[in-house]
């Protein structure tokens, strides 16, 4: 598995107020669509392209466009979704799918309950979106179940990860053919007792759209 830590100054701003336990909730949203936007300016080097036939006004030329099948870009519900709008600003001819996937928070294991993916993922290029890589349990769940449909590249982008989430990862993911990926905005220091990052910036999700 690569990792790259997403090292910019713009990236490393956005996320001190993202932290801010004082930044509001329309606040918080609008920086995690920013912050998006840059993540997935670097996790798309590697998108499928094609040549495409072009006339400037000048002269005929080639230039090149997404390669078919499109990629797929994968929210990790709910959190996932504060990340969809960032993410297809940059990718809007992509297709997206779903994944409803929540952490026990007693045995920190992670389980599906929903999804709306294509059948068949053969050939696609999947990104997956999930603001936090904690520990690790629901990114390597969400890469299993896509690498099962056929997926042959999984692109994981995340605002922040622990060092912890990084090596389960790693190694839930030893074992999968497909090349994989994860593109975050920065390392942490580590895990708490109760699973969050620290000093992390809270539950992603919560400072998204409210407690529920």
């Amino acid at each position: 598995m690569r990792v790259h830590v997403a090292d910019h100054p713009l990236i490393a701003h956005k996320l001190t107020y993202l932290r801010d336990r004082r930044t509001d909730t329309p606040t918080f949203r609008r920086l995690a669509d920013e912050l998006v936007t840059l993540l997935a300016y670097e996790a798309t080097r590697e998108v499928r392209v094609a040549p495409f036939d072009i006339d400037t006004p000048v002269a005929p030329t080639t230039g090149i466009h997404l390669a078919n099948p499109k990629p797929l870009v994968v929210p990790i519900l709910r959190a996932g979704l504060g990340m969809l709008d960032g993410m297809m600003r940059m990718l809007p001819t992509a297709q997206v799918g779903f994944l409803g996937m929540e952490r026990n928070e007693q045995t920190l294991e992670a389980t599906t309950y929903a999804h709306r993916l294509p059948d068949d993922l053969d050939r696609r290029q999947c990104y997956v979106l999930d603001p936090m890589l904690a520990t690790g349990g629901t990114l390597a769940a969400a890469i299993h179940y896509l690498v099962d449909l056929g997926a042959d590249d999984i692109t994981a982008i995340t605002l922040l990860s622990a060092p912890e989430g990084i090596e389960r990862l790693r190694q839930a993911v030893q074992e999968i053919v497909p090349p994989i990926t994860l593109v975050t905005g920065a390392v942490d220091e580590r895990l708490n007792e109760q699973g969050y990052i620290v000093p992390g910036l809270g539950d992603a999700g919560d400072r998204l759209y409210g407690v529920v």
